[in-house]
């Protein structure tokens, strides 16, 4: 195998295990909304569910609770812990749920 072989192999390996926690981190956080939007999105209550949002309507209304121009005593202070990389990993989870 000749050396720029084995670095190809190298960075593919490192960008799929980086997809890979992405993925977990995803799921992890995904947990915390589970409390009041049931697992993985699929609500059983009155709470909306997050099933197959769109990436952007999710990032779009996670960014209002944040500034406070959508209001709800609890989602205000859910949004306002997440980074914005964070808010983009749960749109993308939630958008691929079924």
């Amino acid at each position: 195998m000749s050396l720029y072989q084995l670095l190809g192999a190298s960075c593919l390996l490192l960008s799929l295990s980086s997809l890979h926690a992405q993925e977990r981190n995803a799921a992890l956080l995904a947990s915390a909304c589970a409390a009041c939007h049931g697992t993985n999105g699929h609500s059983v209550a009155g709470t909306p569910s997050l099933v197959g949002l769109d990436k952007m309507y999710f990032v779009e209304q996670m960014q209002l609770f944040q500034t406070g121009q959508r209001p709800s005593t609890v989602m205000m202070k859910h949004a306002k812990g997440y980074s914005e990389d964070e808010i983009r990993l749960l749109a993308e989870f939630f958008s691929q749920q079924k």
